[in-house]
C-alpha cells in the first residue's frame, strides 16, 4: 500500500504541474485557448482522482498495520 500511496501522490502532482503548464498556454495561445482549457480542465480532474486514490491507499496501509498487529498481539483488547 505504501507504493501504491506514493505513487498516486507522484500522479497527482504531476497532474497539477500539467494543469499549470495548460493554463499558462491558455493565455499564451489565443488562437488555441479553448482546447488549453480542456485539457488543464481534464488534468486537474486527474490530480483530484489521484489524490483520492493516494488518501484510499493511506487509510488501507493504516488498516492493515493495525490488523498485523492485532494478530500478532501487540494491541490490547479492550476490557468489558
Amino acid at each position: 500500500h505504501k507504493h501504491l500511496e506514493h505513487l498516486g501522490e507522484l500522479g497527482a502532482a504531476a497532474a497539477g504541474a500539467f494543469a499549470l503548464h495548460e493554463k499558462h498556454e491558455a493565455k499564451k495561445d489565443t488562437e488555441h485557448s479553448h482546447r488549453h482549457k480542456i485539457e488543464e480542465e481534464v488534468a486537474a480532474v486527474a490530480a483530484v482522482g489521484s489524490g483520492g486514490f493516494a488518501l484510499h491507499e493511506h487509510h488501507d496501509r493504516k488498516e492493515a498495520k493495525e490488523q498485523d498487529e492485532e494478530s500478532h498481539g501487540k494491541k490490547h483488547q479492550p476490557i468489558l
